[in-house]
């Protein structure tokens, strides 16, 4: 029987529907699980549901979040009682009040806005322009996730983790820089191929070089990791793999539909890179790898 995991924040993206087949590859004994690109934190979620780690340490570079996490654990009825306020306020034929949320949390900075915003934007993908506004337009189908199901959400949430989190704002490899031997890093940084151009979608940008000096230095101090980057939607590959110094194993995961193709009219499948550090080990004939991952999706980088 699947086990119910409350998830708060919908982002686009979330490894959600993947944290079972990535969990699975996780080492014994973890002390600590860092997830330095949280988002919605769907990583950490699964793990301290299933009790896979002692501790978490959830880190982003978009202060809103951050703060918006540390509430949601801290006082999760107080953010249900704001979000249904700011829910409430909407009407399913004006659109103007989604943009007025928008506008104030671009102003502001409100946590509980950029809840709402997030549960009620097109296909729940967070975008962001070159001047860091949050610039997504509202999804005319639906109204976001309803006051009763969010604050049951939100205090699942608290109650997983409350008394064994530590949050942090900023650059990845600060929130990674305490990691140990006995840690487990789990990151999800944006594909290689959304982070450039004129659109970035995202809050800040990840830059390759710097990604690989961050994998190096995890490897050079013997912390495990895993890694979710780059893959293939489609005819589309994103982003270049990662170089043979790292002595990383690469699998390909099916992550179903793509919800971004979806938005462009088409129907195509994402299979997404896992990068599995050295410490790590994996034996790819073991049942159950064979159970979570298709045996012709798997490969050695």
């Amino acid at each position: 029987m699947a086990i119910n995991i409350p998830h708060p924040i919908p982002y686009q993206g979330s490894k959600r529907n993947l944290a079972a087949s990535i969990s699975a590859l996780f080492p014994g004994n973890i002390k600590t699980l860092y997830e330095p690109f949280a988002g919605s934190a769907a990583i950490s979620l699964f793990a301290a549901r299933h009790n896979l780690a002692k501790q978490f340490v959830i880190g982003d570079s978009l202060p809103q979040l951050i703060d918006l996490w540390y509430q949601i654990v801290a006082t999760p009825e107080s953010v249900a009682t704001q979000y249904e306020e700011v829910w409430n306020g909407q009407n399913a034929n004006d659109l103007t009040y989604f943009n007025n949320v928008r506008e104030r949390f671009n102003q502001q900075g409100n946590p509980i806005d950029l809840l709402y915003l997030i549960t009620r934007c097109v296909k729940n993908a967070v975008r962001f322009n070159r001047q860091g506004r949050f610039t997504q337009s509202a999804d005319k189908r639906r109204l976001g996730m309803h006051p009763t199901r969010m604050k049951a959400a939100l205090i699942g949430a608290s109650n997983l983790l409350k008394g064994k989190v530590k949050f942090f704002c900023g650059d990845y490899t600060d929130t990674i820089s305490t990691a140990t031997k006995q840690d487990l890093v789990y990151m999800d940084p944006p594909y290689q191929g959304t982070t450039y151009g004129r659109d970035k979608r995202y809050f800040t940008q990840v830059e390759r070089e710097h990604l690989i000096n961050a994998l190096s230095t995890l490897n050079n101090h013997e912390v495990p990791f895993l890694l979710s980057y780059d893959g293939m939607c489609g005819d589309v590959v994103y982003g270049e793999a990662l170089p043979e110094h790292l002595e990383v194993k690469r699998l390909l995961l099916n992550a179903g539909r793509s919800s971004q193709a979806t938005l462009n009219g088409h129907n195509h499948i994402t299979v997404e890179s896992l990068y599995v550090s050295k410490y790590i080990s994996i034996i790819a004939e073991t049942e159950k790898v064979r159970k979570i991952i298709q045996p012709d999706l798997f490969v050695a980088a």
